[in-house]
């Protein structure tokens, strides 16, 4: 795990200060009350895991722009996300949209291990170098909606924004009995949802109304128009 030491921003503010501040008002007043993932986003340096131009936004409860059309998650729904995913130590975990690489660093206290895929190439680099230090997590680049099948069976499967629809060939990556979050947008409002994948079955269910970042190629197949 990395240790970095905290760092003033001006004004003698720090970016530890911001990270405290977020526990407490962004996720313990919103339903985070899994303790294992509000002390571990706690823990993690949230400001690592962006570009420069944008550290001093890094702990907003916003969208934090990354760059080329991407966006970090907003951190009471990266919360409510991985505490609806029920994570256990043992856990082999597919995280879908790694970014800059903040969701699997946190995912790395609390899981056994951690596969995280990002299509884009410059946020993949950020994210290789910024974990460096997280040895259970393998970076893969490659399309979001494939996933990783080389890791396949998980645990759980972890998609870190919104898509229109998850495809089944994502979800048979996950063990039966296996968990799923994931944001899901329909009609321009965007909702957390979870399900467990049973044999021949999947649903999902939504469980908060939650602003969630856009995934890139997960829009959901289109009727025929006549």
């Amino acid at each position: 795990m990395n240790n970095l030491a905290p760092e003033t921003i001006g004004d003698d503010i720090s970016f530890e200060a911001m990270r405290h501040a977020m526990v407490q008002s962004q996720l313990r007043t919103n339903a985070v009350n899994d303790p294992r993932v509000v002390t571990a986003m706690g823990r993690v340096p949230r400001e690592a895991f962006v570009p420069e131009g944008a550290r001093r936004l890094a702990y907003r409860d916003t969208a934090v722009a990354i760059g080329n059309g991407r966006y970090l998650n907003l951190p009471i729904a990266t919360g409510k996300l991985l505490t609806e995913a029920y994570l256990e130590p043992t856990d082999r975990v597919l995280l879908i949209g790694a970014a800059g690489g903040y969701t699997a660093a946190v995912l790395s206290g609390l899981v056994r291990s951690v596969v995280a895929v990002e299509s884009d190439a410059d946020l993949a680099a950020h994210a290789r170098a910024a974990l460096a230090g997280y040895g259970n997590v393998e970076l893969v680049e490659g399309p979001l909606d494939q996933g990783y099948q080389g890791g396949a069976p998980y645990d759980v499967l972890i998609v870190d924004g919104c898509v229109e629809a998850l495809p089944e060939s994502l979800v048979g990556q996950v063990a039966p009995g296996g968990r799923v979050v994931t944001g899901l947008r329909e009609r321009g409002v965007s909702r957390l949802a979870s399900g467990r994948t049973i044999t021949g079955a999947f649903g999902l269910r939504a469980f908060a109304d939650v602003d969630c970042v856009a995934l890139p190629g997960f829009s959901a197949p289109r009727g025929f128009a006549f």
